[in-house]
């Protein structure tokens, strides 16, 4: 496809244009433009074919000019707490491969768990005029909020559930999974309960679920650790050790997330516990490990491929002129119920 002309103009400098792409290509510059911007509407085909014209002429679209010219930066951008948390990757790729399908381009950002940390790098995003915006969970500071809602971005919030979210939500209830846990938890006559449990916000909520459920009920009695955030083996054995250092004896472990009850699994097992015999181990998140981990881990199963993708769509459609049937999404949960516990 590449001949001798574009390889010597690559060598000398030639700052390769949209004209050199369609030669290359053997298309119009106009079909090239569309399969640029609006990938979508183009056959994959003339896409890849595009696709490949750029790589060896080495044009780097001028998304800027484009922008412009269309009020679109064709860039969308994606905020959440930790980038090494396994829980969100999922999320995030899914939202990235949905977005590329539909033209548009992610920007991940993370944040941490701070509100004010949020608020400073959405200030920063938006200097760059992204078209939209998915942020993590439902609880943003006051100078967020009163930014996203006076600018009018299309914003998706993820990860957590209300009636009334900015502007569009696909998530769960939190504190309706820990009310479950505590549910089962019944069921199976565990009522002394040991948690190791990350600090942040969504984890305390299902924290809150299954405390409701277990308090008052005669002889149950709930122990709890503290975990760092991001969560990690280690914390879940250092978890176990912490609480069986007071000297109390458990039915079940509960943990906010699988990444710490895998360490409270392999805890037990250091210290000669049988799981589930002698202590059942529960986590949250059903990561891809959960099902293969000896004993294979009852857990907590979010979609978090759908959630990326019904994000993605119902913003790229927001952007596009295209209203949501229904702004809030709740994709819901389900208990995994396994070996472990």
């Amino acid at each position: 496809m590449q001949n001798h002309d574009e390889r010597a103009d690559a060598r000398k400098g030639h700052n390769p244009t949209l004209e050199d792409v369609a030669r290359v290509a053997g298309l119009s510059p106009m079909t090239v433009s569309r399969a640029i911007n609006k990938p979508q509407v183009v056959r994959p085909a003339t896409v890849a074919r595009v696709m490949e014209a750029i790589q060896i002429t080495g044009y780097i679209p001028n998304m800027l000019a484009g922008g412009l010219a269309s009020k679109r930066s064709r860039l969308i951008a994606v905020v959440i707490p930790q980038i090494n948390n396994s829980m969100f990757v999922d999320t995030v790729q899914a939202i990235s491969d949905r977005l590329a399908g539909r033209g548009y381009h992610m920007l991940l950002c993370v944040t941490g768990y701070s509100l004010d940390s949020e608020a400073s790098i959405v200030a920063t995003i938006l200097s760059r005029r992204p078209d939209g915006m998915v942020l993590t969970g439902i609880h943003h500071s006051p100078e967020l909020r009163k930014t996203v809602l006076n600018i009018g971005l299309p914003v998706v919030e993820i990860w957590d559930l209300t009636p009334t979210p900015l502007d569009m939500l696909v998530g769960f209830s939190h504190e309706k999974v820990g009310t479950q846990l505590g549910h089962y938890c019944l069921q199976q006559g565990y009522r002394n309960l040991g948690l190791v449990w990350a600090g942040d916000r969504r984890a305390q909520q299902r924290r809150k679920g299954l405390s409701d459920v277990m308090q008052g009920l005669p002889g149950s009695r709930i122990r709890g650790v503290n975990a760092p955030v991001p969560t990690s083996l280690d914390a879940g054995r250092q978890g176990l050790h912490q609480l069986l250092a007071q000297g109390d004896k458990f039915d079940a472990i509960i943990c906010s997330s699988d990444t710490l009850a895998q360490g409270v699994i392999m805890e037990a097992e250091a210290r000669g516990l049988s799981v589930p015999d002698q202590l059942a181990v529960i986590g949250f998140g059903d990561l891809a490990f959960a099902a293969a981990n000896r004993p294979a881990m009852t857990t907590v199963a979010i979609d978090r491929v759908k959630m990326g993708e019904d994000a993605a769509t119902m913003l790229a459609n927001k952007i596009e002129g295209v209203m949501p049937a229904e702004a809030v999404v709740d994709l819901g949960f389900t208990l995994v119920v396994r070996d472990s516990g």
